[in-house]
């Protein structure tokens, strides 16, 4: 793909963005170490432009490394203790007052750049919580869980084009602070706000642009994914009824953004809802088909297809979109015997790493054994190990239906790959 046509490529992919989440909540839960990194300012400047274009913008800082560095300097104990697989902070008397301050000026530090870049931001009390009580014999003292988030203050704020900012803090009805981890605060505010979309942002290289269902999530999990903590939050967010949880390193500049404007991403996102489908060719298909396959047929791996050929045949072909945007595209030709022919396979070279050439293929496959044919077939050229690779073994010329041998492009000598239904 040349420079020109990638860079109208992410045009149209930001408007098509940009229309379909504007005016949207969603929720960035950002961990400390991010703070200290020389990337933080352009970080929090990509927040700013998101709710200046129309976004609602939800930030829940992490703090748990400076509040133990805080504590560490006024020589408090710091102890932890495993909740639901989570280790979370006990809380003492002594050290709740250092804790406010150590969250809260994590919380500024994200006040000052967005103050920077002309965005008008709230720390604010928006997390009523309780106490956890005693556990396994612990008296957690001040360590407390989400009692309520007080959505309709927070709406307030966002309605006013303003970035509401939540601490690792809430607060009894009587005014009693509890350190609260802010990763459940992040997960009770988005699903009390109906978050279109959950941002953790970590300073973890994590998996890459990676796209996940809860299950293949899980499945990370149970072999010990490097982002293992980022994981579970993410898939308890899904549970919540999130559909789409985005895991980013955010020391890489504009991460967010290529995240949130691309399809293919630079992060790991878990999703529940429909991100990518294969349907039946329409018309208005036409030119994302042709710009698929024109590279491949000007280097031979396909043979020369014109609008008007594709027209006729466009009751054979199927496309595959991710997120609204074709990305793939097959067809089946029936030249009679039972016997169908997979065709103009094409995929968008910067998505051949998520297997749509597979998926394409098998939905193609899965297609002729719906219409009770007993063979499909392919002519290749140059791809005949990725063709095995699924299961397609070598074929002679003569067991083509008679149909197709009669246009057998001799001069192109392709060889035949076939598999029996």
């Amino acid at each position: 793909m040349d420079n020109n046509f990638s860079q109208v490529d992410l045009i149209r992919e930001v408007f098509h963005y940009q229309s379909r989440f504007d005016g949207s909540t969603m929720v960035f839960k950002i961990d400390f170490p991010l703070t200290e990194d020389p990337g933080f300012p352009g970080l929090v400047k990509d927040l700013a432009l998101l709710a200046k274009t129309g976004f609602k913008v939800i930030i829940v800082p992490g703090a748990k490394e400076h509040i133990d560095t805080v504590l560490k300097q006024h020589n408090i104990d710091i102890s932890y203790m495993p909740i639901d697989d989570v280790p979370v902070r006990i809380t003492a008397s002594q050290a709740v007052s250092y804790v406010e301050m150590a969250a809260f000026n994590v919380a500024s530090r994200f006040m000052t750049f967005l103050s920077g870049s002309r965005v008008d931001a709230i720390i604010g009390n928006f997390v009523r919580a309780r106490g956890l009580g005693v556990v396994n014999g612990v008296d957690t003292e001040h360590t407390g869980t989400v009692d309520k988030i007080y959505d309709d203050s927070l709406i307030r704020v966002l309605n006013l084009g303003m970035i509401p900012i939540l601490p690792c803090i809430g607060w009894s009805p009587s005014g009693k602070p509890y350190n609260v981890p802010s990763d459940e605060i992040a997960l009770a505010v988005s699903k009390k706000l109906g978050a279109i979309k959950l941002f953790i942002i970590t300073a973890n290289e994590g998996l890459g642009a990676t796209r996940l269902t809860p299950q293949e999530a899980q499945n990370l999990i149970n072999t010990g994914s490097v982002i293992e903590r980022e994981l579970k939050l993410a898939l308890k967010a899904s549970q919540s009824g999130i559909h789409r949880v985005h895991i980013v390193d955010g020391r890489n500049e504009g991460a967010v953004l290529k995240e949130l404007y691309s399809n293919l991403g630079v992060g790991t996102m878990v999703y529940t809802d429909e991100y990518d489908s294969i349907r039946a060719f329409h018309s208005r298909d036409l030119p994302d088909i042709l710009r698929l396959m024109e590279p491949l047929m000007q280097k031979g791996i396909l043979i020369r297809r014109n609008p008007e050929i594709i027209q006729q045949k466009k009751d054979d072909y199927s496309v595959l979109e991710i997120d609204g945007s074709i990305r793939a595209c097959g067809a089946l030709h029936d030249w009679g015997e039972s016997q169908g022919e997979i065709a103009a396979v094409a995929i968008d070279p910067n998505y051949t790493d998520l297997g749509l050439g597979r998926k394409i293929v098998g939905y193609l496959v899965d297609k002729a054994r719906r219409n009770n044919f007993k063979r499909v077939f392919v002519l290749t050229t140059q791809s005949q190990d990725w063709f095995e690779s699924l299961g397609f073994k070598e074929a002679k010329v003569d067991s083509l239906p008679e149909r197709k041998r009669k246009v057998y492009d001799q001069s192109r000598n392709s060889k035949v790959f076939a598999l029996v239904l």
